[in-house]
């Protein structure tokens, strides 16, 4: 019969998975005891591993980095030529490797160990010369791989980048690692400019303010708006201090109401009692208080009520907080 590649898959990813709940029951000291060793370091983790192991090792390197422990990725075979000096005697090593026999990361033992530098070992093989070496060993084995010939490294794979996610996790929830801890990692990132960017980051200042007197002529007071584009003319007293705001809603509401304009001043017809934020506050901050009273812009002012900036929602779509 032809292969069945549905059902090929569908084993594969069965051993997979129960390669990783095998795991669970084998979590134990070893992992509260390599927790211990990476808060205790004053230096950084370095992660090592050949082939697969060192894919799965370049990432966990990320993620630990990512989420408070500083880490890095050494390749074994480079160590060996010089790359070794990258690590320090306040660092720690974490190995990657399902044999436990890699020569390359074999040559090196020794010379970890002479740096006093600490090892945390996951591998497959309790009784190898990397296990042997180890401070604390994490352990990996799996009872086949994944892949029908049981060769190619699958589901141990799997198993090493699952406690390395294990380890990363337990040491983000012993530092107390909060989101905005994460954010400063990812700046970049949906979260980092949710939990990073501020108000005063963004607002419109001075004069690209839409400000007018509450004496000011209902015309002028349009040609402010029509100027600062903004939507808007803000209403300030001559300290600076915020009166109130009119909007092109209220505008078309005037007009379907059919209110002659032209006698009025910007205090007939401001809304007294703005939304406001203050400069300090997040900029999703912005963004909820938009969606929640259904406007478009909110205004920013300071301890004593002055006008000291506004924020659209248009200003959110460009800086992507929204």
């Amino acid at each position: 019969m032809p292969p069945n590649p549905i059902a090929t898959a569908r084993e594969a990813l069965r051993i997979e998975a129960q390669a990783l709940t095998a795991l669970i029951d084998r979590i134990d000291e070893s992992m509260a005891r390599a927790v211990q060793i990476v808060l205790a370091s004053r230096g950084r983790v370095i992660v090592m591993g050949m082939g697969k192991s060192g894919h799965v090792g370049r990432k966990i390197a990320a993620t630990l980095a990512s989420t408070g422990t500083p880490a890095f990725f050494v390749h074994p075979a480079e160590a060996s030529h010089g790359d070794l000096g990258m690590v320090t005697a306040q660092d720690l090593v974490l190995a990657l490797s399902n044999s436990g026999e890699s020569d390359e990361l074999a040559v090196i033992l020794p010379v970890i160990k002479r740096l006093g530098v600490q090892l945390i070992a996951i591998t497959g093989n309790a009784q190898s010369t990397l296990a042997r070496h180890a401070d604390c060993v994490l352990d990996s084995r799996v009872e086949q791989e994944a892949c029908p010939l049981n060769l190619a490294p699958t589901a141990s794979t799997t198993a090493q980048m699952a406690l390395g996610d294990a380890l990363a996790v337990a040491l983000l929830d012993a530092r107390g690692f909060r989101p905005e801890d994460f954010a400063r990692s990812h700046p970049g990132g949906a979260l980092g400019r949710k939990l990073l960017t501020h108000v005063k980051d963004l607002m419109r200042q001075g004069e690209a303010l839409p400000t007018v007197a509450p004496d000011t002529p209902f015309t002028d007071m349009m040609k402010t708006m029509s100027a600062k584009t903004l939507g808007c003319a803000v209403v300030v007293d001559g300290s600076g201090v915020l009166q109130g705001i009119f909007t092109d809603g209220d505008l078309r509401r005037l007009i379907e109401r059919g209110t002659d304009l032209r006698p009025l001043r910007a205090a007939d017809v401001m809304h007294a009692r703005p939304r406001t934020l203050r400069a300090e506050a997040l900029a999703v901050d912005a963004a909820d208080l938009m969606e929640e009273a259904r406007i478009t812009v909110v205004l920013v002012v300071d301890e004593a009520g002055r006008l000291v900036g506004a924020i659209s929602s248009n200003d959110l779509l460009r800086a992507k907080v929204i």
